[in-house]
């Protein structure tokens, strides 16, 4: 019922405006015409084809056309719309006023375009000219709007955040809570550390170092092997020329993070992940591979939610620019991702 009354106020605000005019343009000219029944009339067929052109221009033209850049096109309709309109209503008001020859084209013809059909396109465009004004206080509007959003939704994250003093005060505490003799947890702690300042700190901004990123996985990678044995190998590839470029910040974990997740746990120790890394020909090259076993179920597909948030974010960050392939077999997983450079 709100969405209903909000429409017929709004076709009410139309009609009052067009209400408006008619009454203005028959005080200023019901004069000039030999009985006022007869400037209502011509006065009432001049209005209501100003406003079906002022519609067709606001809301088929302007949009459909002019909105998506097809200019040509849309001049030459306007053209033809006023031209055409204009013509049919001096037609229709000779007849109404029963002397065709006074408003035809074929006498005095400079005179007839000056009377009816400049003043027809200048008040079309107006009325277009109108619609810009509105549409664009409704994009700021919008664009405002969306900043707002925006800047609430930060400083509600903001609030939500862990206080990274207080994190980082307490991992120091932990550090020097574990034994000396024992250097593989005080290790993992400071990698872990590390990784977390990275996260907080550095990889906030829109384009990282490829260095940094690259220092992150291998932290990622080395607290990860403290989780496995002997049965599973991890091998970390990457040649001397991938170094001064920059790439977006954790573009590339969730890949590690896959494979390390649904790597496979066979008794013979056929179990492995590896990293590739080069740079060639202006792209930066990234491959990851890991073992999986054959037949065993699982609730999370390979590859699930993680994997579809990081192939939006190349599509939004690298759009035309990226190559991502995934070759999915009954005992390997591998990815491999090309970034222009």
């Amino acid at each position: 019922m709100q969405n209903a009354g909000f429409f017929i106020r709004y076709k009410l605000h139309h009609l009052l405006f067009w209400l408006l005019v008619f009454g203005t343009w028959f005080l200023l000219r019901y004069e000039g015409y030999s009985s006022p029944a007869l400037a209502f009339k011509i006065t009432l067929i001049k209005v209501v084809d100003l406003a079906l052109m002022v519609y067709l221009t606001n809301y088929v033209l302007i949009p459909f056309l002019l909105y998506k850049k097809r200019y040509v096109l849309f001049v030459m309709i306007f053209i033809v719309m006023v031209l055409t309109s204009s013509v049919t209503k001096m037609y229709i008001i000779g007849q109404v006023a029963n002397d065709p020859a006074s408003f035809s084209l074929q006498e005095n013809l400079k005179a007839r375009i000056y009377d009816n059909v400049i003043p027809h396109f200048f008040l079309v465009i107006a009325g277009a000219a109108a619609k810009f004004m509105f549409d664009q206080l409704r994009l700021q509007k919008k664009i405002a709007d969306l900043a707002k959003e925006k800047a609430e939704a930060e400083l509600n994250f903001l609030k939500s955040q862990i206080n990274p003093h207080f994190l980082f005060n307490s991992l120091n505490s932990v550090y020097f809570l574990i034994d000396k003799n024992n250097p593989d947890a005080r290790q993992a702690l400071h990698k872990f550390s590390d990784m977390l300042r990275y996260q907080l700190y550095e990889a906030d901004g829109e384009k990282i170092p490829i260095e940094k990123e690259i220092d992150y996985l291998q932290d990622y990678v080395h607290l990860q092997q403290l989780r496995k044995d002997e049965n599973y190998k991890v091998q970390f590839n990457c040649s001397p020329e991938v170094r001064n470029f920059s790439i977006e910040p954790l573009l590339l974990i969730p890949f590690v993070e896959n494979a390390f997740k649904h790597i496979s746990h066979k008794a013979d120790g056929n179990n492995y992940v590896t990293l590739d890394m080069s740079r060639s020909n202006g792209y930066f090259e990234f491959a990851v591979e890991n073992s999986r076993e054959k037949g065993v179920y699982t609730t999370e597909q390979h590859g699930g939610i993680g994997m579809n948030n990081v192939k939006r974010r190349l599509e939004l960050l690298y759009p035309g620019t990226h190559q991502l392939s995934i070759n999915d077999e009954a005992n390997t997983f591998k990815i491999n991702l090309k970034l222009k450079i």
